[in-house]
């Protein structure tokens, strides 16, 4: 069975393992963030409280354990927080990217002719702009906010799943088993729901649990920019952004305030660490091209 594969697979690799071990931690983060650091605002559990109106941060304490950054802002509720604001963002993003991608690409290849055409130039419209440039120009355009950088990542995240979907669904239509569902008598939506979908998917699932941690990787670099989280939000890239002004420390001191870029630099670091980890593992699994 699949399922007896992939947990096979996790167990008995070290890296897919380390990879899902990662995952496990955050997403235990994620939900008992509540319980590790208590909502301070009812209305927005992601605003992080503010201790005081100090301009320079302070270090890891008792009463902060990962320090704060300027202007005061807790650092450790920033991080436990950003966990649950990084999956809700990598999560929604991939999902609709991949949806859309699954609709256009799925599309384009099965009716073919000018459709396919239509279809892959305005996928091509929006491979020709980098992605991460034409995410800036959507999200400065609509406005920084967190679901606005959403849209936008989802705007530039879904044509590669089209362009994967459509060359998986041009080779599954030419097999055997299409024509002999296309020669019973099966309809279109039938032989494509049913026959040619199921088994030109599973790269597509690959790329997408690799995509996850690169979509927050992304997020991040926006909100770093200005075009995402709100200052004071519970978001990794804005608790870096907090924190360029401190990078070189003081002239006596270089490494006076390491942990304002340490602590969520490291969050960063290791949360798509472990998706590309488990996204190997899947695509080892799923993708029958790997030996």
């Amino acid at each position: 069975m699949l399922k007896n594969r992939i947990f096979k697979r996790i167990y008995t690799t070290k890296t897919s393992l380390a990879g899902f071990l990662i995952v496990a931690f955050f997403l235990l983060i994620a939900l008992f963030a509540p319980v590790l650091a208590p909502v301070h605002n009812a209305n927005n559990p992601y605003q992080m409280p503010q201790k005081s109106y100090q301009i320079a941060p302070q270090p890891p304490s008792a009463q902060n354990w990962f320090g704060t950054t300027e202007q005061q802002y807790d650092l450790y509720y920033g991080v436990i927080w950003g966990t649950r604001l990084a999956f809700g963002i990598g999560i929604t993003v991939t999902f609709f990217a991949f949806l859309i991608g699954l609709l256009v690409g799925a599309v384009a290849a099965y009716f073919g002719g000018k459709v396919d055409e239509v279809l892959m130039r305005l996928t091509d419209v929006v491979f020709a702009v980098p992605s991460l440039v034409l995410a800036m120009v959507i999200a400065a355009m609509l406005g920084p906010d967190i679901k606005n950088m959403m849209i936008a990542l989802t705007a530039v995240a879904w044509p590669s799943y089209a362009r994967l979907i459509r060359g998986d669904i041009l080779s599954v239509k030419r097999r055997d088993y299409v024509t002999a569902a296309r020669t019973l008598g099966a309809g279109g939506p039938r032989i494509l729901l049913r026959h040619i979908l199921p088994n030109s998917i599973y790269p597509s699932v690959v790329v997408a649990s690799l995509d996850i941690g690169y979509i927050v990787l992304t997020a991040a670099s926006l909100s770093f920019l200005g075009l995402g989280a709100q200052p004071g939000t519970a978001d990794w890239g804005q608790l870096i952004a907090m924190a360029r002004n401190w990078v070189l420390g003081t002239a006596q001191n270089p490494l006076a305030y390491w942990y304002t870029v340490a602590v969520p630099g490291a969050a960063i670091f290791l949360f798509v660490l472990g998706w590309n980890l488990l996204g190997d593992a899947f695509r080892d699994i799923l993708d029958p091209r790997q030996v």
